[in-house]
Parts: structure tokens; C-alpha cells; sequence
């Protein structure tokens, strides 16, 4: 038996159970469903892989309260005790990962040798953010002459978390172990189109020994449950990775309760080569970036910059190593590209291949849907070439496996185009020029930006964008600012004069 047939397998009995009872509610501890339920879809050919049950506002007020009544022990739960619990919960992971990466791979359509390490990384996530609990609530010792300042951490409260379809497993875990960690309790609502994975990490807490009540998960829509979380007076913050227009509706729904937000949002990431880079490592990295998780990462560099000098040399590679990609079942060892997530999506992806040939650009490679792989949501991996910042393929986030291809002459030009659009999430520069690097990484609007490098994640360091892009940063103690609140304490020495009013 191939390792396919043998992944296909494994996948059939771990998805079994998905099809003989709805997928349900977690809050309080406990499992239930409700009797309205809707169809969850595979990407792969868009068949069934189950019934969900639809959440209602009653759940999510129902989640919200479980949230704030565990609130406190938990908080009050030393920062030693809470870093066992979040090892204990990661070595589930890992017992698990196997189960995880399989089941997403058939929720979402993400190729399996990406989602064999999901599961590993969601487990370092959870690791990472458990050592660094027991030093959640430290601050800093500020000193003056006659007064001493130091400051303290406390969690802000129950959080609701809301998370998206491209990769749940990993997105989840980045967003909910700070959480935990400081101290917070959860309500977790992910996407409804790839519901399977959120569930499995509830068993996994509740496996744990994580207490009831600590972590909830609501599944349904967004325009009930999700609108509900974002509303409760219990919920203090909202962490969101999805789209900005996503971002908007929760900031004017959380208005009146006063929410703080946290949004990792879309991006039209820019990836800059010049002449003078390391080619072949920047053609690497060029094609990694932008169809490597079926082109569905926020941080994908969608927009090529390429310097005139190399570009037609580096367009004739480029074209050859596109139009080699596999595209095929996700559970397929040899796949590199995936179906897109569901049908919806693929709907709006296909509609960019005739914007942009509306738009007058060159459909080098691709453009089409992959009838050939049966009813999934396939998408020939597309390079679109002569293009400009005028188009909507250059200026709009497809967020599929679609490269827009830009040329410039100069530094300064290349400097215009990357900050050419309302997102600046991340963006990547090849040069082998260091003053060059430096002076892009000054100018070029984004949170992130990489210099010769794809995108590499270092747990301590910020994550998160500028503009349409998001609020907020994720990583180490960044993490820990949005989840907590600072309280200032001053201690005066008595050696300072205190104002006298009224004596005489």
C-alpha cells in the first residue's frame, strides 16, 4: 500500500465519527449539539464529511458566562501550575498529531506535507507560551529620587477568539496559548467551513485536565455566534485572524462594551528582487511564498517586484517552475498544491483570471479551474505578468496560488510599488546589497519584512501589520501586552515634601 492509499485510510477512520453523530458544542466542560445542524464540505470534492451543529446567540451567552465564571481561579492559578497544564495539553497534541494533520488536511484542502508539521508546531506554540506564564504578571522597576514605580500584569478576562479557514489548527494555537498563559479564559469560534480541528482541540483540553469552563468552543456562523461573542459584556478582548472587512464589523460591534482587539488581517505582501540578489535561492523563496499552502497564508508574497535587469531571465524560470507544480489530493505525499478551501472562495479566486484579463495582463501560466481532478475546488496555480499598480491584481488580496508580477528600475521605484495598497501585512526583500536592505526595510510599509528569507516565525518576535493589515502584535511578550492589563504601583521613600493646604 502506497503512502496515499495508506493516508486515505487512516483518514476515513478518523473522520468516521464525524459522519455518524453532528459535530457540537464545547462550553462548560461538556459536549452537546443542537437539532439544526448544517453540512460541512470537503474541498477535495466536495462531499460531505458530516453535519455540524449551528450554534445559537443562547450557546455563545451560554460559552461567554462558562468563560467568566472560571475566570478567576484560573487567573488566581499560579503561573508554575498553568505551565504544567499547557505541557501537559501540548503532549496531547503531539500524541495526536497524526489524527490532526489528516483530518485538516480533508477540512481544508491544505496539502499533507504541510499539515504533518501543524500539529508539531501547534504543540511548540503551546510550549512556548507555557514556560513564559510564571513570568506573565512580571513588569518593570522604575526608580526615582524620592518615589519607586514598579508595575504588574493581570489578565484582562475572558477573551472571545475567532479564527479562520486556511490553516485552523496552527492559527488557533497561536492565538489561544498567550491566552491561557496570562491567565485568561477562552471562548473559541472558528470558521464554520473547517470546523473538524477546533474540536479535536477541545477534546484536547478537556483530556488535559484544563479546567471546565477555562476553554469553550462555539461553532456556527458569524453573522449569530460570532456577532454575539463580539457583543457580550463577559468578553473584555477579541483576537481575530481573518479578513479587514471582517476586522471593521467586530470593532463597531465591540464598540459599545469597549473592546479591546487584536486583528491579524489581509495582506498584499510585496516581494522585492534585484538584480543583484542570490538567484536561484530567491527563486526558492519566490515560489514557497506564494503557492505553498495552496497561496492561502496571510503573509504570502502575492505581488513580485522584479528589477528590469533580470527580469525577463528570472520570469522564463519562474514560469517553468510554476507551471511544474503538482496539484492534486491533499493526502497525496507528492501533492504541492491543494484545492482551495471551499467553493465560495474558489468562486472568488476564479473571478480574478478574467478581472485580469480585463485589466490587460498576460496570463503566463495557469488561469484555470482543474476540471481534470474531478468536482473539488482546484485551481491551476496562475502567474499573471505585465501588470501595473492599477489593476486589481495588483492591489487586491486573491489569496489563492496566484503570483502578480511587477517590474521597476530603481530603488525608489521598487519603494512606490510595494506601498501601493491599502494592506501592509509583511513584505520580502532580496539583495545582496546590506546598505540597500537596510534602506527598503526603513521605507517599505509593513509589520514584518524579511531580508533574503522566506517567511521565517521566531516565537519572541512581533508579529502583525500596518494598515488594513491589523491591529496588534502576537509573539513573546507582545502577546502578553494585549491579553493583560498594566497597573503602575508608587511607593514613596518619605523623603519627600507632600503640599500643605489650608494650614493657616
Amino acid at each position: 500500500m502506497s503512502e496515499f492509499e495508506q493516508n486515505l485510510s487512516r483518514s476515513k477512520e478518523y473522520l468516521a465519527r464525524f459522519k455518524d453523530a453532528p459535530l457540537g458544542q464545547f462550553i462548560g466542560g461538556k459536549f452537546y449539539t443542537n437539532d439544526k445542524t448544517f453540512t460541512n464540505l470537503t474541498p477535495v470534492d466536495n462531499s460531505s464529511l458530516g453535519e455540524v451543529s449551528e450554534g445559537t446567540e443562547l450557546d455563545m451567552d451560554k460559552a461567554c458566562e462558562a468563560a467568566k465564571n472560571a475566570f478567576p481561579a484560573w487567573r488566581d492559578m499560579s503561573g508554575a501550575e498553568r505551565k504544567k497544564i499547557l505541557h501537559h495539553f501540548a503532549d496531547k497534541i503531539v500524541e495526536r498529531a497524526d489524527e490532526i494533520a489528516l483530518v485538516e488536511s480533508m477540512d481544508c484542502g491544505q496539502p499533507i506535507r504541510f499539515m504533518k508539521q501543524a500539529a508539531i508546531r501547534g504543540a511548540a506554540n503551546f510550549r512556548f507560551f507555557a514556560d513564559k506564564a510564571p513570568e506573565a504578571a512580571n513588569g518593570l522597576s522604575l526608580h526615582q529620587e524620592d518615589h519607586t514605580n514598579f508595575t504588574v500584569r493581570t489578565p484582562i478576562g475572558p477573551v472571545g477568539i475567532i479564527t479562520p479557514w486556511n490553516t485552523p489548527f496552527m492559527l488557533a494555537t497561536w492565538k489561544i496559548a498567550p491566552a491561557l498563559a496570562s491567565g485568561c479564559t477562552i471562548v473559541h469560534k472558528p470558521a464554520e467551513m473547517t470546523p473538524l480541528s477546533a474540536m479535536l482541540m477541545a477534546e484536547i483540553a478537556k483530556d488535559a485536565g484544563i479546567p471546565d469552563g477555562v476553554w469553550n468552543t462555539v461553532n456556527g456562523y458569524g453573522a449569530t455566534v460570532g456577532k454575539r461573542l463580539t457583543e457580550h459584556p463577559a468578553i473584555k478582548a477579541v483576537a481575530l485572524v481573518g479578513d479587514s472587512a471582517t476586522g471593521r464589523r467586530i470593532m463597531r460591534q465591540g464598540a459599545d462594551t469597549l473592546k479591546r482587539v487584536h486583528f491579524e488581517l489581509g495582506g498584499k505582501n510585496p516581494v522585492i528582487v534585484f538584480d543583484d540578489a542570490n538567484f536561484d535561492r530567491a527563486l526558492d523563496a519566490v515560489v514557497f511564498m506564494i503557492y505553498s499552502l495552496n497561496g492561502q497564508r496571510c503573509t504570502s508574497s502575492s505581488r513580485l517586484l522584479i528589477q528590469n535587469g533580470i527580469k525577463d531571465k528570472f520570469l522564463t524560470a519562474l514560469e517553468k517552475r510554476v507551471s511544474n507544480l503538482k496539484v492534486g489530493h491533499p493526502l497525496d505525499p507528492n501533492t504541492e498544491v491543494g484545492p482551495l478551501a471551499h467553493q465560495e472562495h474558489f468562486n472568488k479566486v476564479m473571478s480574478y483570471m478574467t478581472i485580469a484579463q480585463e485589466d490587460g495582463a498576460t496570463t503566463k501560466v495557469g488561469g484555470i479551474h482543474r476540471a481534470d481532478l474531478g468536482a473539488g475546488c482546484y485551481v491551476s496555480p496562475t502567474l499573471f505578468t505585465d501588470a501595473d499598480t492599477t489593476m486589481r491584481i495588483a492591489q487586491e488580496e486573491i489569496f489563492g496560488p496566484v503570483l502578480t508580477t511587477i517590474g521597476f528600475d530603481t530603488e525608489e521605484d521598487a519603494i512606490a510599488i510595494a506601498n501601493d495598497t491599502d494592506y501592509g501585512l509583511s513584505g520580502y526583500i532580496w539583495t545582496e546589497n546590506t546598505g540597500r536592505a537596510m534602506r527598503m526595510a526603513k521605507h517599505v510599509e509593513s509589520g514584518m519584512l524579511w531580508v533574503n528569507s522566506e517567511n521565517n516565525r521566531n516565537l519572541p518576535s512581533p508579529f502583525g501589520g500596518v494598515k488594513s493589515s491589523g491591529i496588534g502584535r502576537d509573539g513573546g511578550d507582545w502577546s502578553f501586552d494585549f491579553y493583560m492589563e498594566t497597573k503602575n504601583v508608587c511607593i514613596a521613600h518619605g523623603t519627600h515634601k507632600v503640599p500643605v493646604l489650608g494650614a493657616s
